[in-house]
């Protein structure tokens, strides 16, 4: 089972044009020099594979690590909710 930050890196290195030792915990989204047109396409990307649906105002994250807190948050978050449902 691949971590939550492995499968963000796979995801970056599917969209874009980096290599791997560029996506450590620590970088920067203003260092891979995203734009917030990349960061939003990239948004549906991490929704389709996490399965989970990400609300805009809440994605303000600065680092790759931000952005794998903020994933297992929502994925917690509406794993939960699912399961109440039943």
């Amino acid at each position: 089972m691949s971590t939550t930050l492995e499968r963000l890196q796979q995801l970056f290195l599917a969209h874009f044009d980096y290599k791997i030792e560029q996506l450590t915990a620590t970088t920067t989204l203003q260092d891979l020099n995203l734009d917030s047109l990349d960061i939003i396409e990239f948004m549906f990307e991490i929704e389709n594979e996490f399965n989970i649906k990400i609300p805009d105002q809440e994605f303000r994250v600065r680092t790759i690590q931000e952005m794998v807190d903020a994933v297992d948050r929502f994925v917690s978050v509406q794993n939960l909710e699912a399961s109440s449902h039943h």
